[in-house]
């Protein structure tokens, strides 16, 4: 089978096109041909590391991904061959990701994909869907899991809305009934968020940002998905409720983040930092449900139409796939590994 993989760190030149032979699932596994590889940030970054370093054994990149089981290994129930199914944290703790035709994974990290929706959703969902969740679920005194109306009556700001995990953060919150709020870098971002279903619309580089989430939410809003919080950090508390909830799930490499101590004090503000690879076990089995039910439910969609363009590579451009996430490509790209059944 074909696979990419890399066998030291450094740029997308180390990613090589390369044979491999056919895996064979073990015990509580399954294995899935993959029609579609999502890329993240976290993917390249991971790739990259910090500067050349050999590994111990070759790695295949890649954390999320969708296809259709094509065999189990003993001990898996509530899965069958040729169902088709999502992936999440692949590569976490493995050498084994998603860019390659066929991949092993635990079972319970292959999730029944609904037959109404594409590889290209189930690709996309993941780190980005699973992240939102953690954020959107980190209040307090909200709800573990999401589901249809969980978060009615609150009002949510999202912070980069026509991202990944700001695309994913609209959606499962208007799915939960929350009033939702987002900032972008301009229109055409807006016209995304807008499709992604977004209430407001806010343009931070022209627009008076509190003025108009004051507007919306007089008292301020319950939580922010924040994908910049060093810029943001003052907006955000001068808009967020007494008790409110800030979500931290971004950063670059060696970036800090100066708290301003006594405004937080007075607003009694919550801040929770999120790597969605290492929440807690629960945590994780709550996000990957509510993800799969809003996904039932149509409420998790991709492409141009809903807010998220793609752009596409083949397996064999993996390499131009990892610099199009590392310069900020709009949208989510993915690597088409196989055709469709």
């Amino acid at each position: 089978m074909k696979a990419i993989s890399y066998e030291e760190t450094g740029p997308s030149s180390v990613l090589k096109l390369r044979d491999r032979p056919l895996p064979v699932p073990g015990p509580g596994k399954v294995r899935v041909r993959v029609v579609v590889s999502g890329v993240n940030p976290t993917d390249w970054k991971s790739r990259s590391g910090n500067g050349s370093k050999k590994l111990d054994a070759p790695k295949v990149p890649n954390q999320d991904g969708a296809g259709v089981i094509d065999a189990l290994g003993p001990g898996v129930t509530g899965l069958s061959v040729g169902g088709r199914v999502w992936l999440w944290d692949v590569a976490w703790g493995s050498n084994e990701g998603t860019a390659q035709e066929y991949v092993v994974v635990p079972g319970n990290k292959a999730v029944p994909l609904p037959d109404t929706e594409s590889f290209d959703t189930g690709a996309s969902l993941g780190i980005p869907a699973l992240t939102a969740h953690r954020a959107l679920t980190s209040n307090e005194d909200g709800p573990a899991r999401l589901s249809a109306g969980a978060l009615a009556g609150r009002t949510v700001l999202v912070t980069g809305g026509a991202g990944a995990v700001g695309h994913a953060a609209i959606q499962l919150a208007r799915w939960a009934g929350a009033t939702v709020i987002t900032t972008v870098s301009g229109e055409q971002k807006a016209e995304l968020a807008r499709r992604a279903g977004a209430g407001t619309i806010i343009n931070y580089r022209t627009g008076d940002v509190v003025g108009a989430v004051h507007q919306v939410a007089a008292n301020g809003v319950d939580m922010i998905v924040d994908v910049n919080a060093p810029a943001n950090i003052t907006t955000d508390l001068d808009v967020i409720k007494p008790g409110g909830t800030i979500s931290i799930y971004a950063a670059n490499p060696g970036e800090s983040l100066t708290v301003p101590i006594r405004e937080s004090m007075a607003r009694n503000v919550r801040y929770q930092f999120i790597l969605t690879y290492t929440v807690t076990d629960e945590q994780k089995r709550q996000a990957v449900a509510a993800v799969g039910e809003a996904l039932a439910a149509g409420a998790l969609r991709v492409g141009e139409e809903y807010g998220l363009p793609l752009t596409r590579f083949p397996l064999d451009q993996t390499p131009a796939a990892h610099d199009a996430v590392e310069q900020e490509t709009v949208g989510k790209v993915l690597i088409d590994v196989a055709p469709a059944p």
